[in-house]
């Protein structure tokens, strides 16, 4: 069965985390839906680098915290926020991509 994210998270937002990193946080609405989203392994490096259109290696961490029923995913941004072409200085505007990921369980 197909499982829209945004169907199942109260939060989806990326934020800075220092100038030269974006962090993006899924908060899940229930505990079930996280620990299976947790567990099925749905968010590797793999599947965000070919969501993002990056390199696995620009991946800092994948990180589940189980308290905050969320997944924390940090990158090493494309430009350093502030730097002369970069269009997004608070990282506030990444994560649209993930608003219509699918996944399977």
């Amino acid at each position: 069965m197909k499982y829209k994210l945004f169907d199942h998270a109260d939060v989806i937002r990326s934020k800075n985390s220092g100038p030269y990193e974006l962090t993006f946080d899924i908060i899940f609405k229930e505990y079930e839906m996280f620990e299976r989203f947790r567990d099925a392994d749905i968010m590797t490096p793999q599947v965000f680098a070919k969501l993002y259109k990056i390199n696995e290696a620009d991946i800092t961490g994948i990180i589940a915290f189980a308290p905050a029923k969320a997944i924390k995913i940090t990158i090493v941004r494309p430009l350093a926020s502030g730097d002369l072409g970069e269009r997004d200085v608070y990282g506030a505007q990444q994560h649209a991509p993930l608003l219509g990921f699918e996944f399977d369980i």
